[in-house]
């Protein structure tokens, strides 16, 4: 089962659940889907088939290749697009996206308004600022509190392996009194650091908190605030990165390429 079919299964079992619904389109953000093709693809401009239905229009992805191919049953042009991706192309085009239609227990149909609700969501960035802590302490969250915030923040590690070695959870008290809770990564590299922040951001926005905050700062291995979150915080440890065989480098699928995002016509 993949990430997307593990969270739709949990939303599926307790259909009321709002965290448990935030998570599915989490997951479908974050998954790599491969986009059903009109025709082959001509630079960087591709054309996604449309499928019409009584619920209106859709383009249909599926999150491995295996369930594209049982799908067509035969060899047809795609896209291997991040699902983030996907929907930001259809903003106020008035099309929807099928997932994995015909093919798993984790098909799904999501109308317009999704892709445009999901968008939106996704383009909330962190707010920089700079706040000098007086103490910090364990964290004061109430167990149906954490148990929204840890597989939020568990899904994003999955992204974020060999980046950092621990997330302190904490709770903080800054100088001017307020008080808060600081979610301290160690070891992260400067040049991940904007990344890893919007990743919590995201996690934070689709764990189903009504206005929730929470700080998220990095420090070194060894500084002395690390040291005291390390003795009073909740330790959450991030997967290594898997060293992967070296390939032959081969032209990419259109959007794969960072530097020239996908035309969707």
């Amino acid at each position: 089962m993949t990430p997307y079919d593990r969270a739709h299964a949990a939303m599926e079992a307790d259909p009321e659940n709002e965290a448990l619904r935030l998570a599915v389109y989490d997951r479908l953000a974050d998954a790599e889907l491969y986009l059903l093709l009109e025709e082959e693809p001509e630079d960087e401009n591709i054309r996604p088939q449309l499928f019409s239905s009584e619920e209106g229009d859709f383009v249909l992805a599926f999150d491995l290749e295996e369930r594209l191919a049982e799908f067509v049953d035969e060899p047809m042009p795609y896209a291997a697009l991040p699902g983030r991706v996907i929907a930001q192309h259809l903003v106020g085009e008035g099309v929807g996206l099928g997932v994995n239609l015909g093919v798993a227990a984790s098909a799904m149909l999501l109308p317009p308004e999704a892709m445009e609700w999901l968008t939106e969501t996704l383009t909330h960035t962190p707010e920089a600022r700079s706040a000098r802590p007086a103490s910090f302490e364990a964290p004061a969250l109430p167990p149906a509190i954490l148990g929204l915030l840890l597989p939020a923040f568990e899904a994003k590690f999955e992204q974020l392996a060999g980046l950092a070695s621990h997330a302190l959870l904490g709770g903080v008290v800054y100088d001017d009194g307020h008080r808060g809770h600081v979610l301290a990564f160690l070891g992260a590299p400067e040049a991940a650091r904007p990344g890893i922040a919007k990743a919590m951001a995201e996690a934070l926005a689709f764990s189903g908190l009504d206005a929730g905050e929470l700080d998220v700062t990095f420090l070194e291995e060894g500084n002395p605030a690390a040291e005291v979150l390390l003795a009073k915080a909740l330790v959450l440890h991030l997967p290594e990165r898997v060293e992967e065989e070296v390939q032959e480098l081969k032209p990419s699928m259109p959007g794969m390429d960072p530097a020239k995002p996908p035309i969707l016509r």
